[in-house]
């Protein structure tokens, strides 16, 4: 079975909660499992719980099947998704679109192609789908 993840902020913002939608949707078109990541990062001094996060996916998607819940804790947001679509081997991560522009910002700091679909592909062979978010 394929896997998509998506990563998630908490508590979910409504450009959260459009990513979150599409990324359903792709799951349920690909017959895939679903990995909902939220990052918790250290310097914040909170903690999210894998509770936490189920119970306010669920409150706005009601219960879904094939879908497991993460919180990794990490200095770096977007070390912590890279870390969880590698170690899944994920075929897609879906992120919202302001989450492509601070992955592209760091990439671009290490490498000389700041395209994250082409960076993703060649170090972990997964598909990217950005969600453009929604207008107001």
């Amino acid at each position: 079975m394929s896997l998509v993840v998506v990563p998630v902020r908490y508590p979910l913002t409504r450009h959260s909660r459009r990513t979150l939608e599409q990324a359903i949707e792709v799951a349920r078109e690909r017959d895939a499992a679903l990995t909902i990541l939220h990052v918790d990062l250290y310097q914040n001094g909170k903690k999210v719980t894998r509770i936490d996060l189920k119970n306010a996916v669920e409150r706005t998607f009601g219960r879904l099947e094939n879908t497991r819940y993460v919180v990794r804790t990490g200095f770096l947001v977007e070390e912590s998704i890279l870390d969880e679509v590698g170690a899944e081997r994920a075929d897609a991560v879906v992120i919202g679109s302001k989450q492509a522009s601070r992955l592209r910002r760091i990439f671009q700091r290490f490498t000389d192609n700041p395209d994250i679909d082409q960076y993703l592909r060649s170090h972990l062979d997964c598909e990217v789908i950005t969600v453009e978010s929604a207008q107001v």
